[in-house]
């Protein structure tokens, strides 16, 4: 598991510098994918990044048109970080490769496996989330004191 994460982040970093993004930008991006709009305070907590580094994190993902700002219907307070990086070609053709590379690895398996390791995924993910969450409070603490 622990080869298999490192592969990620590293896939991941090449794939940020291939489209010309930081990594945190690219994370950012990702997270976004799967969470949805969501706000600056959300995602700062979700990264880890101060609310400052957020804002310019945003601004450059807006310029280069990876999201949009847009005001929360609930709260006019808050601002909304809406993903628009779906639509854009140079990141499908980017993961292209990949997603085929990966159905051509998941057609060797039995549907029954692909089952199991669906399942194993899922609560894998569920684990990497609580500690996570463990080290950001830990972090947090320390900083505190």
């Amino acid at each position: 598991m622990r080869g298999l994460g490192t592969r990620t982040v590293l896939y991941q970093q090449h794939v940020a510098s291939s489209l010309g993004l930081y990594n945190n930008d690219f994370i950012s991006i990702d997270i976004l994918h799967e969470k949805g709009p969501i706000t600056a305070g959300e995602l700062s907590k979700l990264t880890g990044l101060t609310t400052g580094s957020v804002t310019a994190l945003i601004d450059r993902l807006e310029k280069n048109g990876y999201v949009r700002r847009e005001n929360d219907p609930n709260d006019r307070r808050k601002v909304i970080i809406v993903p628009l990086y779906e639509n854009k070609e140079e990141v499908s053709s980017t993961y292209l490769p990949l997603h085929a590379s990966m159905i051509d690895l998941a057609s060797s398996y039995s549907e029954e496996e692909l089952e199991l390791i669906t399942q194993f995924l899922g609560k894998a993910s569920a684990v990497l989330d609580e500690q996570i969450h463990r080290l950001s409070s830990n972090a947090r603490n320390k900083t505190s004191s």
